[in-house]
Protein backbone atom coordinates (compact mmCIF):
# COMPACT_ATOMS: atom_id res chain seq x y z
CA UNK A 1 0.00 0.00 0.00
CA UNK A 2 1.16 3.44 -1.01
CA UNK A 3 1.18 6.77 1.50
CA UNK A 4 -1.48 9.17 -0.07
CA UNK A 5 1.19 11.52 1.20
CA UNK A 6 4.41 11.67 0.16
CA UNK A 7 5.76 14.40 1.49
CA UNK A 8 7.23 15.48 4.88
CA UNK A 9 4.33 15.80 7.43
CA UNK A 10 3.75 19.75 8.42
CA UNK A 11 3.58 20.79 11.97
CA UNK A 12 0.24 21.02 12.01
CA UNK A 13 -0.04 17.73 9.92
CA UNK A 14 2.15 15.98 13.16
CA UNK A 15 -0.31 17.90 15.76
CA UNK A 16 -3.12 16.32 14.51
CA UNK A 17 -1.66 12.88 14.91
CA UNK A 18 -0.42 13.62 17.94
CA UNK A 19 -4.18 14.73 18.74
CA UNK A 20 -5.67 11.44 17.49
CA UNK A 21 -3.06 8.76 18.98
CA UNK A 22 -4.00 10.56 22.78
CA UNK A 23 -8.09 10.23 22.48
CA UNK A 24 -6.96 6.97 21.54
CA UNK A 25 -4.70 6.65 24.66
CA UNK A 26 -7.06 8.59 27.22
CA UNK A 27 -10.78 6.01 26.09
CA UNK A 28 -8.49 3.05 26.51
CA UNK A 29 -8.54 3.26 30.40
CA UNK A 30 -12.03 4.29 30.31
CA UNK A 31 -12.58 0.95 29.33
CA UNK A 32 -11.50 -0.73 32.42
CA UNK A 33 -12.11 1.97 34.77
CA UNK A 34 -15.46 2.46 33.95
CA UNK A 35 -16.71 -1.21 34.11
CA UNK A 36 -15.20 -1.13 37.45
CA UNK A 37 -17.58 1.55 38.76
CA UNK A 38 -20.53 -0.56 36.82
CA UNK A 39 -19.75 -3.82 37.78
CA UNK A 40 -22.66 -4.08 41.00
CA UNK A 41 -24.81 -2.53 38.40
CA UNK A 42 -24.04 -4.75 35.04
CA UNK A 43 -24.61 -7.33 37.24
CA UNK A 44 -28.30 -6.59 38.81
CA UNK A 45 -28.93 -6.36 35.35
CA UNK A 46 -27.37 -9.05 33.34
CA UNK A 47 -26.67 -11.33 35.55
CA UNK A 48 -24.58 -13.81 35.43
CA UNK A 49 -21.97 -16.09 37.25
CA UNK A 50 -19.25 -14.17 39.91
CA UNK A 51 -16.32 -15.97 37.07
CA UNK A 52 -18.33 -14.50 34.16
CA UNK A 53 -18.50 -11.22 35.93
CA UNK A 54 -14.41 -11.31 36.65
CA UNK A 55 -14.06 -11.91 32.89
CA UNK A 56 -15.74 -8.30 32.18
CA UNK A 57 -12.60 -7.05 33.15
CA UNK A 58 -10.19 -9.73 32.55
CA UNK A 59 -11.51 -10.50 29.07
CA UNK A 60 -9.92 -6.95 27.83
CA UNK A 61 -6.91 -7.06 29.69
CA UNK A 62 -6.18 -10.72 28.37
CA UNK A 63 -6.44 -9.57 24.67
CA UNK A 64 -5.08 -6.74 24.85
CA UNK A 65 -2.10 -7.46 26.78
CA UNK A 66 -1.42 -10.99 24.55
CA UNK A 67 -2.05 -9.16 21.44
CA UNK A 68 0.19 -5.97 21.40
CA UNK A 69 3.56 -7.70 20.19
CA UNK A 70 1.40 -9.72 17.19
CA UNK A 71 -0.32 -6.01 16.83
CA UNK A 72 2.78 -4.49 16.55
CA UNK A 73 4.38 -6.90 13.96
CA UNK A 74 1.42 -6.91 11.46
CA UNK A 75 1.91 -2.99 11.82
CA UNK A 76 5.38 -2.96 10.58
CA UNK A 77 4.00 -5.19 7.46
CA UNK A 78 1.06 -4.28 6.43
CA UNK A 79 1.20 -0.88 7.54
CA UNK A 80 1.18 1.30 10.65
CA UNK A 81 -2.02 3.70 9.63
CA UNK A 82 -3.64 0.81 8.28
CA UNK A 83 -3.44 -1.49 11.37
CA UNK A 84 -4.31 1.75 13.70
CA UNK A 85 -7.53 2.47 11.79
CA UNK A 86 -8.63 -0.66 11.42
CA UNK A 87 -7.80 -1.35 15.35
CA UNK A 88 -9.63 2.38 16.02
CA UNK A 89 -12.87 1.24 14.11
CA UNK A 90 -13.34 -2.29 15.71
CA UNK A 91 -12.79 -0.65 19.45
CA UNK A 92 -15.30 1.98 18.17
CA UNK A 93 -17.58 -0.58 17.23
CA UNK A 94 -17.56 -2.85 19.79
CA UNK A 95 -17.57 -0.18 22.49
CA UNK A 96 -21.12 0.35 21.21
CA UNK A 97 -22.28 -2.81 21.23
CA UNK A 98 -21.46 -3.49 24.73
CA UNK A 99 -24.10 -0.79 25.50
CA UNK A 100 -26.39 -3.12 23.93
CA UNK A 101 -25.20 -6.22 25.13
CA UNK A 102 -28.63 -8.26 26.74
CA UNK A 103 -26.48 -11.23 28.58
CA UNK A 104 -22.92 -11.48 30.19
CA UNK A 105 -21.52 -14.21 27.83
CA UNK A 106 -21.96 -11.85 24.83
CA UNK A 107 -20.90 -8.73 26.82
CA UNK A 108 -18.06 -10.64 27.81
CA UNK A 109 -17.28 -12.07 23.67
CA UNK A 110 -17.71 -8.02 23.14
CA UNK A 111 -14.93 -7.07 25.62
CA UNK A 112 -12.55 -9.66 24.38
CA UNK A 113 -12.94 -8.02 20.70
CA UNK A 114 -12.67 -4.87 22.01
CA UNK A 115 -9.30 -5.77 23.75
CA UNK A 116 -8.51 -6.69 20.30
CA UNK A 117 -9.15 -3.86 18.71
CA UNK A 118 -7.26 -1.55 21.58
CA UNK A 119 -4.29 -3.50 21.33
CA UNK A 120 -4.32 -2.73 17.44
CA UNK A 121 -4.81 0.82 17.41
CA UNK A 122 -2.20 1.05 20.74
CA UNK A 123 0.54 -0.49 19.06
CA UNK A 124 -0.14 1.01 15.28
CA UNK A 125 -0.51 4.90 17.11
CA UNK A 126 2.85 4.25 18.88
CA UNK A 127 4.61 3.37 15.69
CA UNK A 128 3.01 5.71 14.01
CA UNK A 129 3.88 8.45 16.39
CA UNK A 130 7.68 7.16 16.07
CA UNK A 131 7.84 7.39 12.56
CA UNK A 132 6.43 11.28 13.03
CA UNK A 133 8.42 12.68 15.12
CA UNK A 134 12.00 12.10 15.61
CA UNK A 135 14.44 12.87 18.27
CA UNK A 136 13.24 15.02 21.46
CA UNK A 137 10.03 15.88 19.63
CA UNK A 138 9.70 12.02 20.04
CA UNK A 139 9.95 11.83 23.14
CA UNK A 140 7.39 14.78 24.32
CA UNK A 141 5.23 13.02 21.71
CA UNK A 142 5.27 10.02 23.85
CA UNK A 143 4.89 12.13 26.98
CA UNK A 144 1.90 13.59 26.06
CA UNK A 145 0.48 10.22 25.45
CA UNK A 146 1.20 9.13 28.48
CA UNK A 147 -0.41 11.61 30.09
CA UNK A 148 -3.44 11.34 27.62
CA UNK A 149 -3.42 8.02 29.57
CA UNK A 150 -3.52 9.33 32.50
CA UNK A 151 -6.79 11.70 32.39
CA UNK A 152 -8.56 8.65 31.45
CA UNK A 153 -6.87 6.94 34.43
CA UNK A 154 -7.90 10.00 37.00
CA UNK A 155 -11.18 11.13 35.43
CA UNK A 156 -12.55 7.69 33.75
CA UNK A 157 -14.22 7.14 37.08
CA UNK A 158 -16.05 10.07 38.17
CA UNK A 159 -16.95 10.32 34.78
CA UNK A 160 -17.78 7.12 34.63
CA UNK A 161 -20.15 7.46 38.28
CA UNK A 162 -21.89 10.94 36.37
CA UNK A 163 -22.68 8.89 33.44
CA UNK A 164 -24.26 5.80 35.33
CA UNK A 165 -25.86 7.68 37.75
CA UNK A 166 -27.46 10.33 34.99
CA UNK A 167 -28.52 7.32 32.33
CA UNK A 168 -27.40 3.95 33.83
CA UNK A 169 -24.41 1.87 33.14
CA UNK A 170 -24.49 1.33 29.17
CA UNK A 171 -24.02 5.23 29.31
CA UNK A 172 -20.70 4.73 30.04
CA UNK A 173 -19.35 3.53 26.98
CA UNK A 174 -20.32 6.77 25.11
CA UNK A 175 -17.85 8.44 26.05
CA UNK A 176 -15.70 5.56 24.89
CA UNK A 177 -17.31 5.78 21.09
CA UNK A 178 -16.72 9.02 21.06
CA UNK A 179 -13.43 9.47 21.66
CA UNK A 180 -12.51 6.68 18.79
CA UNK A 181 -14.33 8.07 16.34
CA UNK A 182 -12.85 11.90 17.12
CA UNK A 183 -9.34 9.68 16.73
CA UNK A 184 -10.45 7.80 13.79
CA UNK A 185 -11.61 10.87 11.98
CA UNK A 186 -8.14 12.68 12.66
CA UNK A 187 -5.74 9.99 11.61
CA UNK A 188 -8.17 8.81 8.54
CA UNK A 189 -7.55 12.41 7.03
CA UNK A 190 -3.92 13.59 8.64
CA UNK A 191 -1.56 10.11 9.37
CA UNK A 192 0.23 8.67 6.52
CA UNK A 193 1.00 5.08 6.04
CA UNK A 194 4.69 3.93 6.78
CA UNK A 195 5.77 -0.10 7.20
CA UNK A 196 9.18 -1.80 8.03
CA UNK A 197 10.65 -2.76 4.85
CA UNK A 198 12.37 -5.26 6.40
CA UNK A 199 9.60 -7.18 8.35
CA UNK A 200 8.77 -10.82 7.50
CA UNK A 201 5.09 -11.00 8.76
CA UNK A 202 4.00 -12.52 11.97
CA UNK A 203 5.44 -15.19 14.02
CA UNK A 204 1.93 -16.78 13.79
CA UNK A 205 3.36 -20.17 16.24
CA UNK A 206 4.78 -17.55 18.46
CA UNK A 207 1.40 -15.23 18.75
CA UNK A 208 -1.03 -18.55 19.06
CA UNK A 209 1.13 -20.11 21.60
CA UNK A 210 1.82 -16.82 24.02
CA UNK A 211 -2.05 -15.64 23.67
CA UNK A 212 -3.24 -19.73 24.04
CA UNK A 213 -0.94 -19.82 27.30
CA UNK A 214 -2.51 -16.49 28.75
CA UNK A 215 -5.79 -17.59 28.62
CA UNK A 216 -5.53 -20.94 30.18
CA UNK A 217 -3.55 -19.44 32.91
CA UNK A 218 -6.31 -16.86 33.63
CA UNK A 219 -8.81 -18.86 33.01
CA UNK A 220 -7.24 -21.62 35.56
CA UNK A 221 -6.94 -18.54 38.22
CA UNK A 222 -10.26 -17.51 37.57
CA UNK A 223 -12.11 -20.90 38.12
CA UNK A 224 -10.20 -22.26 40.80
CA UNK A 225 -12.32 -20.22 43.78
CA UNK A 226 -15.07 -21.50 42.78
CA UNK A 227 -14.14 -25.53 42.24
CA UNK A 228 -10.82 -25.83 44.11
CA UNK A 229 -6.90 -25.41 43.40
CA UNK A 230 -7.03 -29.43 43.31
CA UNK A 231 -10.08 -29.57 40.38
CA UNK A 232 -9.04 -31.57 37.61
CA UNK A 233 -10.09 -29.05 35.22
CA UNK A 234 -7.81 -25.96 36.99
CA UNK A 235 -4.98 -28.26 37.26
CA UNK A 236 -5.48 -29.23 33.20
CA UNK A 237 -5.59 -25.40 32.66
CA UNK A 238 -2.13 -24.28 34.61
CA UNK A 239 -0.45 -27.46 33.06
CA UNK A 240 -1.67 -26.47 29.55
CA UNK A 241 -0.34 -23.06 30.22
CA UNK A 242 2.67 -24.03 31.62
CA UNK A 243 3.64 -26.71 28.60
CA UNK A 244 2.18 -23.39 26.20
CA UNK A 245 5.03 -20.66 27.59
CA UNK A 246 7.88 -23.44 27.23
CA UNK A 247 6.69 -24.16 24.22
CA UNK A 248 6.36 -20.09 22.83
CA UNK A 249 10.21 -19.81 24.39
CA UNK A 250 11.68 -23.05 22.17
CA UNK A 251 9.75 -21.05 19.28
CA UNK A 252 10.93 -17.68 19.64
CA UNK A 253 14.84 -18.99 19.89
CA UNK A 254 14.35 -20.88 16.57
CA UNK A 255 12.15 -18.78 14.49
CA UNK A 256 14.48 -16.02 12.38
CA UNK A 257 13.07 -13.21 13.42
CA UNK A 258 11.29 -13.94 16.84
CA UNK A 259 8.12 -11.83 18.08
CA UNK A 260 10.30 -11.64 21.56
CA UNK A 261 13.97 -11.42 21.87
CA UNK A 262 15.15 -14.11 24.54
CA UNK A 263 18.41 -12.58 24.59
CA UNK A 264 17.13 -9.48 25.75
CA UNK A 265 16.95 -10.83 29.19
CA UNK A 266 20.57 -11.43 29.56
CA UNK A 267 21.00 -7.01 30.64
CA UNK A 268 20.52 -7.44 33.85
CA UNK A 269 18.62 -3.46 33.45
CA UNK A 270 16.25 -4.73 31.04
CA UNK A 271 15.26 -7.30 33.38
CA UNK A 272 14.75 -4.43 36.28
CA UNK A 273 12.90 -2.83 33.63
CA UNK A 274 10.32 -5.43 33.46
CA UNK A 275 9.70 -5.61 36.80
CA UNK A 276 9.37 -1.87 37.12
CA UNK A 277 6.63 -2.29 34.23
CA UNK A 278 4.78 -5.09 36.18
CA UNK A 279 4.89 -3.71 39.35
CA UNK A 280 1.70 -0.61 38.89
CA UNK A 281 -0.13 -3.92 37.55
CA UNK A 282 -0.33 -5.18 41.51
CA UNK A 283 0.24 -2.31 43.50
CA UNK A 284 -2.44 0.40 41.39
CA UNK A 285 -4.20 -0.94 38.81
CA UNK A 286 -5.78 -3.56 41.08
CA UNK A 287 -6.97 -0.85 42.97
CA UNK A 288 -8.32 0.78 40.46
CA UNK A 289 -10.64 -2.39 39.65
CA UNK A 290 -10.97 -3.77 43.49
CA UNK A 291 -11.47 0.08 45.69
CA UNK A 292 -14.98 0.69 43.01
CA UNK A 293 -16.51 -2.63 43.39
CA UNK A 294 -15.32 -2.25 47.04
CA UNK A 295 -17.22 1.27 47.38
CA UNK A 296 -20.19 0.56 45.69
CA UNK A 297 -20.89 -2.69 46.39
CA UNK A 298 -19.66 -3.31 49.71
CA UNK A 299 -19.62 0.01 51.19
CA UNK A 300 -23.19 0.64 49.57
CA UNK A 301 -21.71 4.09 47.94
CA UNK A 302 -22.90 6.17 45.04
CA UNK A 303 -21.13 5.37 42.13
CA UNK A 304 -19.99 9.55 42.21
CA UNK A 305 -18.98 8.99 45.24
CA UNK A 306 -16.86 5.75 44.60
CA UNK A 307 -15.54 7.91 41.46
CA UNK A 308 -14.79 10.95 43.86
CA UNK A 309 -12.62 8.50 45.87
CA UNK A 310 -10.99 7.60 42.92
CA UNK A 311 -9.61 10.82 42.13
CA UNK A 312 -7.40 10.41 44.73
CA UNK A 313 -5.61 7.80 43.95
CA UNK A 314 -5.26 8.26 40.49
CA UNK A 315 -4.75 12.35 40.22
CA UNK A 316 -0.94 12.45 40.91
CA UNK A 317 -0.53 10.80 37.16
CA UNK A 318 -1.61 14.15 35.29
CA UNK A 319 1.32 15.57 37.28
CA UNK A 320 4.10 14.02 38.83
CA UNK A 321 5.55 11.98 35.91
CA UNK A 322 7.02 15.11 34.86
CA UNK A 323 8.27 16.30 37.68
CA UNK A 324 9.77 12.83 38.00
CA UNK A 325 11.41 13.87 34.67
CA UNK A 326 13.01 16.86 36.16
CA UNK A 327 14.27 15.29 39.07
CA UNK A 328 16.42 13.13 36.89
CA UNK A 329 18.81 16.06 37.11
CA UNK A 330 19.63 15.30 40.86
CA UNK A 331 18.90 11.81 41.43
CA UNK A 332 19.47 8.93 39.41
CA UNK A 333 16.10 7.07 37.68
CA UNK A 334 16.90 3.82 39.93
CA UNK A 335 16.46 5.69 43.42
CA UNK A 336 13.22 7.64 41.12
CA UNK A 337 11.66 4.40 40.84
CA UNK A 338 12.74 2.33 44.10
CA UNK A 339 11.63 5.53 46.12
CA UNK A 340 8.33 5.60 43.97
CA UNK A 341 7.76 2.01 45.09
CA UNK A 342 8.83 2.30 48.57
CA UNK A 343 6.27 5.25 49.11
CA UNK A 344 3.13 3.00 47.27
CA UNK A 345 3.87 0.04 49.31
CA UNK A 346 3.37 2.58 52.51
CA UNK A 347 0.04 3.89 50.99
CA UNK A 348 -0.72 0.83 50.79
CA UNK A 349 0.24 -0.65 54.48
CA UNK A 350 -1.57 2.77 55.54
CA UNK A 351 -4.50 1.69 53.89
CA UNK A 352 -4.54 -1.90 55.22
CA UNK A 353 -5.67 -0.49 58.57
CA UNK A 354 -8.93 0.86 57.17
CA UNK A 355 -11.85 -1.67 57.75
CA UNK A 356 -14.54 -2.01 55.20
CA UNK A 357 -17.28 1.29 56.35
CA UNK A 358 -14.68 3.44 57.39
CA UNK A 359 -15.43 7.45 57.01
CA UNK A 360 -14.25 7.89 53.07
CA UNK A 361 -12.34 11.16 53.95
CA UNK A 362 -10.16 8.69 55.78
CA UNK A 363 -8.75 6.95 53.11
CA UNK A 364 -8.15 9.70 51.20
CA UNK A 365 -4.67 10.17 52.65
CA UNK A 366 -3.38 6.28 51.88
CA UNK A 367 -4.99 6.96 48.45
CA UNK A 368 -2.93 9.51 47.85
CA UNK A 369 0.32 7.87 48.95
CA UNK A 370 -0.12 5.14 46.42
CA UNK A 371 -0.41 6.90 44.01
CA UNK A 372 2.20 9.73 44.36
CA UNK A 373 4.11 6.60 44.78
CA UNK A 374 3.23 4.93 41.29
CA UNK A 375 3.23 8.01 39.65
CA UNK A 376 6.97 8.78 39.73
CA UNK A 377 8.16 5.34 37.83
CA UNK A 378 5.42 5.84 35.57
CA UNK A 379 6.72 9.11 33.82
CA UNK A 380 10.43 7.26 33.24
CA UNK A 381 9.11 3.75 32.38
CA UNK A 382 9.07 4.05 29.07
CA UNK A 383 12.37 6.23 28.52
CA UNK A 384 14.04 3.03 30.39
CA UNK A 385 12.52 0.29 28.27
CA UNK A 386 14.59 1.53 25.53
CA UNK A 387 17.53 3.02 27.12
CA UNK A 388 18.83 -0.40 28.94
CA UNK A 389 19.12 -2.30 25.60
CA UNK A 390 21.63 -1.76 22.35
CA UNK A 391 20.20 0.98 20.44
CA UNK A 392 19.35 -1.35 17.21
CA UNK A 393 16.82 -3.43 19.91
CA UNK A 394 14.37 -0.84 21.17
CA UNK A 395 11.99 -1.48 18.95
CA UNK A 396 11.48 -5.17 20.45
CA UNK A 397 12.04 -3.55 24.24
CA UNK A 398 9.49 -0.97 23.76
CA UNK A 399 7.07 -4.50 22.65
CA UNK A 400 8.12 -6.40 25.74
CA UNK A 401 7.71 -3.54 27.95
CA UNK A 402 4.01 -2.60 26.50
CA UNK A 403 3.22 -6.31 26.90
CA UNK A 404 4.95 -6.88 30.29
CA UNK A 405 2.88 -4.22 31.43
CA UNK A 406 -0.49 -4.80 29.73
CA UNK A 407 -0.45 -8.52 30.29
CA UNK A 408 1.02 -8.09 33.83
CA UNK A 409 -1.85 -6.49 34.72
CA UNK A 410 -4.94 -8.77 33.52
CA UNK A 411 -2.50 -11.63 35.07
CA UNK A 412 -2.33 -9.41 38.49
CA UNK A 413 -5.96 -9.09 38.38
CA UNK A 414 -6.91 -13.07 37.86
CA UNK A 415 -4.48 -13.80 40.96
CA UNK A 416 -5.33 -10.95 43.38
CA UNK A 417 -9.00 -11.35 42.74
CA UNK A 418 -8.56 -15.27 43.48
CA UNK A 419 -6.67 -14.68 46.58
CA UNK A 420 -9.18 -12.07 47.93
CA UNK A 421 -11.63 -14.86 47.08
CA UNK A 422 -9.64 -17.42 49.32
CA UNK A 423 -8.87 -14.90 52.11
CA UNK A 424 -12.62 -13.94 52.44
CA UNK A 425 -13.51 -17.93 52.40
CA UNK A 426 -11.22 -18.01 55.14
CA UNK A 427 -12.53 -15.40 57.26
CA UNK A 428 -16.24 -16.31 56.87
CA UNK A 429 -14.54 -20.08 58.37
CA UNK A 430 -17.24 -22.47 59.86
CA UNK A 431 -20.02 -20.39 60.07
CA UNK A 432 -20.63 -20.25 56.67
CA UNK A 433 -20.24 -23.54 56.16
CA UNK A 434 -20.15 -25.05 52.58
CA UNK A 435 -21.26 -21.96 50.87
CA UNK A 436 -18.05 -20.23 51.77
CA UNK A 437 -16.62 -20.45 48.53
CA UNK A 438 -19.91 -19.22 46.77
CA UNK A 439 -20.33 -16.42 48.94
CA UNK A 440 -16.96 -15.48 48.96
CA UNK A 441 -16.77 -15.42 45.04
CA UNK A 442 -19.58 -12.86 45.11
CA UNK A 443 -18.46 -10.54 47.88
CA UNK A 444 -15.16 -10.13 45.11
CA UNK A 445 -17.50 -9.21 42.42
CA UNK A 446 -19.39 -6.90 44.90
CA UNK A 447 -22.76 -8.31 44.95
CA UNK A 448 -23.04 -8.57 48.89
CA UNK A 449 -27.34 -9.39 48.54
CA UNK A 450 -26.63 -12.53 46.40
CA UNK A 451 -23.23 -13.60 49.00
CA UNK A 452 -25.89 -13.22 52.00
CA UNK A 453 -28.78 -15.12 50.58
CA UNK A 454 -25.81 -18.02 50.19
CA UNK A 455 -25.28 -17.76 53.72
CA UNK A 456 -28.28 -16.62 55.42
CA UNK A 457 -26.51 -17.65 58.91
CA UNK A 458 -24.57 -14.77 58.57
CA UNK A 459 -25.79 -11.22 58.96
CA UNK A 460 -24.42 -8.35 56.92
CA UNK A 461 -22.36 -6.90 59.13
CA UNK A 462 -20.44 -9.65 59.91
CA UNK A 463 -19.99 -10.27 55.87
CA UNK A 464 -18.64 -6.90 55.26
CA UNK A 465 -16.53 -7.59 58.24
CA UNK A 466 -14.74 -10.87 56.52
CA UNK A 467 -14.25 -8.95 53.81
CA UNK A 468 -12.75 -5.95 55.33
CA UNK A 469 -10.43 -8.41 57.15
CA UNK A 470 -9.71 -10.06 54.04
CA UNK A 471 -9.06 -6.66 52.27
CA UNK A 472 -6.63 -5.81 54.44
CA UNK A 473 -4.94 -8.98 54.83
CA UNK A 474 -4.60 -8.78 50.54
CA UNK A 475 -3.42 -5.31 50.82
CA UNK A 476 -0.70 -7.10 53.28
CA UNK A 477 0.70 -9.11 50.62
CA UNK A 478 0.50 -6.19 47.86
CA UNK A 479 2.87 -4.28 50.28
CA UNK A 480 5.42 -6.90 50.95
CA UNK A 481 5.44 -7.59 46.84
CA UNK A 482 5.72 -3.70 45.89
CA UNK A 483 8.37 -3.66 48.82
CA UNK A 484 10.40 -6.90 47.28
CA UNK A 485 10.17 -5.15 44.23
CA UNK A 486 11.67 -1.76 44.88
CA UNK A 487 14.53 -3.43 46.35
CA UNK A 488 15.09 -5.83 43.30
CA UNK A 489 14.16 -3.13 40.67
CA UNK A 490 16.99 -0.54 43.30
CA UNK A 491 19.66 -2.88 42.95
CA UNK A 492 19.33 -4.00 39.00
CA UNK A 493 18.85 -0.97 37.71
CA UNK A 494 21.43 0.64 39.58
CA UNK A 495 23.82 -1.10 37.55
CA UNK A 496 26.21 1.18 35.30
CA UNK A 497 25.42 1.34 31.55
CA UNK A 498 29.48 0.62 31.72
CA UNK A 499 27.98 -3.12 33.14
CA UNK A 500 25.70 -3.12 30.71
CA UNK A 501 28.36 -3.02 27.59
CA UNK A 502 30.51 -6.15 29.67
CA UNK A 503 26.65 -7.74 29.01
CA UNK A 504 26.66 -6.80 25.64
CA UNK A 505 30.56 -8.22 25.31
CA UNK A 506 29.38 -11.31 26.61
CA UNK A 507 30.00 -14.97 24.01
CA UNK A 508 27.96 -14.58 20.82
CA UNK A 509 24.62 -16.42 20.44
CA UNK A 510 25.83 -19.79 16.96
CA UNK A 511 23.67 -18.03 14.63
CA UNK A 512 25.59 -14.14 15.67
CA UNK A 513 28.78 -15.69 15.58
CA UNK A 514 28.20 -17.05 11.93
CA UNK A 515 27.02 -13.54 11.00
CA UNK A 516 29.97 -11.68 12.37
CA UNK A 517 32.26 -14.83 10.41
CA UNK A 518 30.23 -13.95 6.89
CA UNK A 519 31.05 -9.90 7.55
CA UNK A 520 34.51 -10.77 8.23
Amino acid sequence: MTSPKTKVASPTEKFFVLIAVCCAAAAMPLTFTGPAVALPAISRSLGGSPIALNWVTNAFMLTFGSSLMAAGALADSFGRRRIFLTGVGCFALFSAGLAFAGDIVLFDILRALQGLGAAAAFSGGMASLAQEFDGTARMRAFSIVGSSFGVGLAFGPIASGLMIDAFGWPSIFLLVVALALLSLGLAAYFLRESRDPDATGLDWPGALSFTLALTLFTYGVLRAPETGWSDLLVIALLAGAALLFLAFGIIERSVKRPMLDLTLFRYPRFVGVQLLAAAPAYAFVVLLILLPVRFVGIEGMSEIAAGRMMIALSAPLLILPVIAGLLTRWFSAATICGGGLLISAAGLFWLSHFAAGSAPQALIGPLLMIGIGISLPWGLMDGLAVSVVPKERAGMATGIFSTTRVAGEGVALAVVSAILSAFIQSKLGAPAGEQASAAAQRLVTGDLAAAASNVPAIGHDALIHGYGDAFSALLWLLTAITTITAIVVFSFLGRGASNDMAEDAAPLLPEEEELRISKA
